[in-house]
């Protein structure tokens, strides 16, 4: 099952997906918003539950589980490697590079150079913001640390 906003990630890929498991005979899918006002959320767990009834698990349910709180840092590295080659540049970790004079050290996707500046806080969808390269002049999104 892939996002629908970024539809070269999985619900897995973008960590997400907190489990599977069996309870009272029935498939209980867990599944976590990336923050509570997100769009997608309601699309993904629609979506989901199609794919359980296709698969013949039509008593099988998602469960929202809100803790812990979903983080950027659980996007998987697969999952950031998708985002650079779809060209979107993926969140720095909490350990990674962060802030250099007050703005985040932000690679970007296309060409790799760190001489990048955000042109504007909203992007694409209002989980990134737009960067531009300095170095190759591109334009691109970055996924926000949340």
């Amino acid at each position: 099952m892939v996002d629908p906003e970024i539809p070269v990630l999985t619900l897995e890929d973008l960590g997400v997906l907190r489990g599977v498991e069996q309870r009272d005979g029935r498939i209980v899918v867990k599944l976590t918003p990336t923050y509570t006002g997100c769009p997608a959320t309601l699309a993904i767990q629609l979506a989901v539950e199609a794919a359980l009834v296709e698969a013949g698990l039509p008593d099988a349910r998602v469960e929202t589980v809100l803790s812990p709180p979903w983080t950027t840092d659980d996007i998987t590295e697969d999952g950031r490697s998708k985002l650079r080659a779809f060209g979107i540049a993926p969140p720095n970790r909490a350990s990674g590079p962060r802030a250099l004079f007050g703005e985040e050290v932000v690679a970007c996707p296309k060409c790799g150079s760190t001489h990048t500046a955000r042109i504007s806080e909203f992007g694409s969808t209002a989980c990134k913001a737009l960067w531009q390269c300095k170095a190759c002049a591109e334009p691109f999104d970055y996924f926000k640390c949340l």
